[in-house]
């Protein structure tokens, strides 16, 4: 259905073909869904207990600390490795190996011997050993810049200026959180029961979430060691204003293409949560100010936001122009009936991709009430298996209504299948380069959607309608794989990417900011095609303050105002 050409009354989800193509998912922001903001929600009901067990560390900041969360049913635990790092090993790329901060997250309290043997272990890495007791394993830079800064000012008895602290946004980065079985860590289904780790990557923002804490306590720590009696603690504005930083690569692209059924599941809960309020035919209790208190918030952040890469300098000029607009359009619009469908068919019409995306992002924030729920449904299983009753007719019938973007895209084009995806020997992490059909085609990853159902349909013209698909396996069993994903998108349509992730001009970074955006982060910052920083949890409120503030507050967060 075209959205904009439907009557309220005929209100349904954006249709895939619109939303899964990779320029507008490269244009996604956080919503209230997002996996940080259900977390924080999560934690604030259920008064989840929060205790600093352990801080042993030097003046400089160098030790072990241990940070815990009591939920209502159990405990997991924060084991940080703090060292001195030399300057020429300092770096975000995956190769490296020595970090400022590396981590845990323990599954429960840990005892003197289970922090030893991490103690031996983490630091390593992925050449250390590990047990189903961790959940998570990540490590961690400084912003040497602003945490010098900082504690060179608390130390000094004064605050930090709030303009560099705007500009860098973190003490520290992450540069990999590893969860779900990697390097011996626990598997996936030893938590995919628990309430409050069931929902997608749980327990990795529990970790991150964590570690922002000691991230405030660890350079408080530092100030006051250099500054003795002089030295003062960090201002509270400004600690729920710091986040933690994440430089993210192509490790995290394909994660999209091997798990359709929970890609699918996400966006099907936006979609809907979309369709829910744009279905609304009066505004419901409060939201109408909260919609225009969170769009001036959202002014003022994307004023802060500043990148060096010209592409997205452009995008984000253009988004402060469409959210001027919004502010102004939005005005006498919101008093009359559908007022949400009459934003939203506005905004499809005029605006960037990010104008667009950030526009449904504000919808959904003022209706918690009728969307929430939507976040628990944020998780899946193992997804559906292949049919083998199916009729190659019928399988036809799903490549056209599907696949359609696919077949219209000619692969004898040496453009068209110029890169491939494979694994790095040293790292075992994901990598995409230029074909070269003599060297390492046998070590592609089966990410190419497209060009093997493109190939499949072609086959299957010569194949008759009736023929069952498994009759047709046993002779080309080479085709299960993408027989079985032809099936599962018919069921689950938001599974897919439709783009062709071979192709010369693909950008990877419109995969990583998509998954970024359901994590909920913020600031992309690309600093090219294929990796970007972000900021995760900035003015998030700190664990102290979660029974304090409307834990939904803080979405678009801006610089405080020191006085």
């Amino acid at each position: 259905m075209n959205d904009l050409n439907a009557s309220p009354s005929e209100i349904g989800m954006r249709a895939p073909a619109n939303v899964m193509r990779l320029e507008r998912m490269g244009a996604s922001f956080q919503t209230r869904l997002s996996f940080m903001r259900s977390l924080i929600r999560r934690m604030a009901r259920e008064h989840w207990g929060f205790e600093r067990r352990r801080f042993d560390v030097d003046e400089d900041g160098y030790g072990v600390s241990v940070f815990v969360v009591h939920t209502p049913e159990r405990a997991y635990s924060l084991v940080v490795f703090t060292n001195a790092l030399d300057p020429e090993k300092r770096t975000d790329r995956v190769i490296a190996d020595a970090w400022d901060a590396t981590f845990n997250l323990f599954d429960g309290i840990p005892a003197e011997s289970d922090i030893k043997r991490l103690a031996e272990n983490t630091p390593k890495q992925e050449a250390g050993r590990f047990r189903p007791s961790e959940l998570v394993l990540a490590r961690a830079n400084k912003s040497l810049r602003l945490f010098e800064h900082i504690v060179s000012s608390l130390a000094d008895g004064n605050q930090p200026d709030m303009d560099l602290v705007s500009s860098v946004g973190y003490l520290m980065r992450t540069t990999a959180v590893y969860g779900s079985g990697k390097f011996g860590c626990a598997d996936r289904a030893k938590i995919a029961d628990r309430p409050e780790t069931r929902g997608a990557f749980q327990v990795e923002m529990l970790a991150v979430y964590l570690f922002r804490w000691f991230t405030m306590d660890l350079v408080e720590h530092v100030a006051q060691a250099r500054g003795k009696g002089h030295a003062v603690r960090l201002n509270d504005d400004i600690k729920r204003y710091l986040g933690i930083g994440n430089a993210t690569g192509l490790g995290m692209a394909p994660f999209l293409v091997k798990h359709p059924v929970l890609i699918h599941n996400w966006v099907s809960a936006r979609e809907t949560a979309l369709a829910r309020v744009r279905s609304l035919r009066q505004p419901v209790g409060g939201s109408l100010e909260v919609f225009r208190q969170t769009l001036i918030s959202a002014i003022r952040h994307i004023d802060e936001w500043h990148v060096d890469d010209t592409l997205q300098t452009d995008r984000i000029t253009r988004l402060r122009s469409d959210m001027a607009d919004l502010s102004v359009w939005s005005g006498d619009t919101l008093e009359r009936e559908f007022p949400w469908e009459a934003i939203f068919r506005h905004a499809s019409g005029n605006y960037s991709l990010e104008g667009q995306e950030l526009t449904v992002a504000l919808l959904l924030e003022p209706h918690g009430a009728l969307i929430d729920d939507l976040a628990d449904e944020l998780y899946a299983g193992d997804g559906p298996g292949l049919d083998p009753v199916m009729t190659i007719g019928q399988v036809r019938g799903l490549i056209a209504s599907h696949y359609g973007w696919a077949l219209k895209i000619d692969f004898a084009e040496p453009s068209a299948q110029q890169n491939f995806w494979y694994y790095s020997e040293d790292k075992l992490e994901p990598r995409l380069s230029p074909r070269n059909p003599d060297y390492g085609i046998e070590m592609e990853m089966p990410l190419a959607m497209g060009r093997d159902v493109a190939k499949l349909s072609g086959i299957l013209e010569n194949v008759e309608g009736s023929q069952s698909v498994g009759g047709f396996l046993r002779e080309r069993p080479e085709f299960r794989h993408t027989l079985r994903r032809i099936q599962t998108v018919a069921l689950h349509p938001y599974a897919e990417i439709n783009n062709n992730l071979i192709d010369a001009g693909v950008r990877p970074i419109d995969m990583l900011r998509f998954k970024l955006a359901f994590f909920g982060a913020s600031k992309f910052d690309p600093k090219s095609d294929r990796w970007t920083r972000i900021c995760m949890y900035q003015g998030a409120p700190m664990p102290h303050e979660l029974a304090q503030v409307n834990v939904d507050s803080w979405a678009y967060p801006v610089k405080p105002v020191m006085v």
